[in-house]
């Protein structure tokens, strides 16, 4: 069994991708196709106008559990409901206990695996926040995502689409070659219904294929016709040829940077790649599989520590790539929802409510642990023992967008929330 393709319900059952996942992957076929027409089009054409602020949104899937992200080693509840997952106090040595959190501000730490990234917390580059999720109460990860993909309070609210695809959407001006690019198998229900995107898993072998024996097919079949989807695949097809010329395989990541060998460093580093080829890209979308940690979550070894080194590895290797183009950057880490406050039987944690988010990079006011903590004990009385939101994710991600992205009502990002202010970000300059 895969854990990349599997996650567990709300009740314990392992719950598979389904007709949802089926749905999104034609759609996402669909917005691939007629996104690679329009973006690889302009770009052999050198249509682009710039390069914009660029915003790389990494969703941890399976429900990052966020007390172990960033630890409130402080509250003293941490350790009496995790006795045997708690991250130990900063500076504590004792044989047993594993690595140390790194501290933040004298009441949170840092997981050690994730020590890439305190030097972008201390200098003011990251931004924690804390007690941050949505209003759903499903426990279904993939009602979880699509509510926070499509920019809802919870999964029986908001409108279709994705709120990534309403942002472009409602600033496309037809410049850009390509504004959004999504390194996944299938397109992310936040770009759901956006134009100038395209859906990749990888650039090698998106290109290798346009050469392959699969390819020559797909040219034999798009050689004639003018219909929009003939054109689309043979547009597609002759550009792809030229991006194997570019070779991002081949192509050195700036200043050292040293990228984990796994799917995320390999996204992390494609993403640069574009960002560097002037196509105008204004967001990429990423993921990371695996967090749902019912059993055998590990303290400071085992299986969320691997997943926190990988992300930490890879955010830290992208932003040394890009260089001056990091003052352009943005990339902000979400995950559906946190663990509940008490580890189980298994040494893991279950699905849970309040998680952590991290925002990075150009734009940040950052050196700070935001969101108002509400304490372990009492949000343990909460049945069944989840820790309480008191951030919602959207007024982060509304301050983002103000901030960072095209001047665009958040209104219309987000239809029906009026954003809170967080802070974590500063004014559009």
């Amino acid at each position: 069994m895969k854990r990349e393709a599997w996650f567990c319900d709300g009740n314990g059952k392992l719950e598979a991708p389904g007709r949802r996942a089926v749905v999104l992957a034609a759609a996402g076929a669909a917005v691939g196709w007629l996104g690679a027409r329009s973006a690889w089009a302009q770009a052999a054409f050198g249509e682009s106008k710039g390069d914009p602020p660029l915003l790389v949104v990494v969703f941890l899937r399976g429900g990052a559990d966020g007390l172990n992200v960033v630890v409130p080693y402080a509250d003293e509840d941490y350790y009496r409901f995790r006795p045997s997952l708690g991250i130990a106090r900063p500076g504590d040595r004792r044989v047993g206990v594993g690595q140390p959190a790194l501290d933040l501000d004298g009441f949170f730490g840092l997981n050690p695996a994730l020590a890439p990234l305190l030097p972008e917390y201390k200098e003011g580059r990251m931004a924690v926040v804390q007690a941050v999720g949505s209003r759903d109460t499903t426990r279904s990860h993939f009602e979880a995502m699509s509510a926070m993909e499509r920019g809802a309070r919870d999964s029986s609210s908001g409108d279709q689409g994705g709120w990534l695809a309403r942002y472009l959407n409602a600033t496309e001006d037809g410049s850009a070659p390509l504004r959004a690019v999504s390194f996944s198998s299938v397109a992310p229900e936040s770009l759901g219904g956006a134009t100038h995107a395209l859906t990749v898993e990888s650039l090698d072998r998106y290109s290798l294929d346009a050469g392959s024996e699969v390819g020559g097919l797909l040219e034999r079949m798009y050689a004639q016709g003018d219909d929009l989807m003939t054109r689309a695949g043979r547009e597609t097809l002759s550009l792809l040829k030229a991006l194997a010329k570019a070779d991002p395989q081949g192509a050195r990541p700036e200043g050292g940077a040293s990228y984990p060998d796994s799917p995320l460093g390999r996204a992390f580093r494609q993403v640069a790649f574009v960002a560097r080829q002037g196509l105008g890209l204004e967001v990429a979308c990423l993921e990371s599989m695996g967090w749902d940690s019912h059993v055998a979550q590990g303290r400071t070894e085992g299986w969320l520590t691997e997943l926190l080194a990988d992300l930490g590895g890879s955010v830290a290797a992208f932003l040394t790539d890009m260089g001056r183009e990091a003052a352009r950057t943005t990339v902000v880490v979400m995950s559906e929802f946190g663990r509940r406050i008490e580890e189980n039987a298994g040494f893991g944690t279950d699905h849970g409510s309040g998680g952590a988010m991290l925002v990075l990079g150009a734009g940040v006011t950052g050196g700070r642990v935001y969101g108002r903590w509400p304490g372990l004990a009492a949000s343990f009385k909460r049945e069944p023992g989840d820790l309480l939101v008191t951030t919602d994710y959207r007024d982060v991600l509304s301050e983002v967008v103000a901030s960072r992205l095209r001047p665009v009502e958040t209104g219309r990002v987000f239809p029906g929330h009026l954003a809170a202010p967080v802070g974590l970000m500063a004014g559009r300059s």
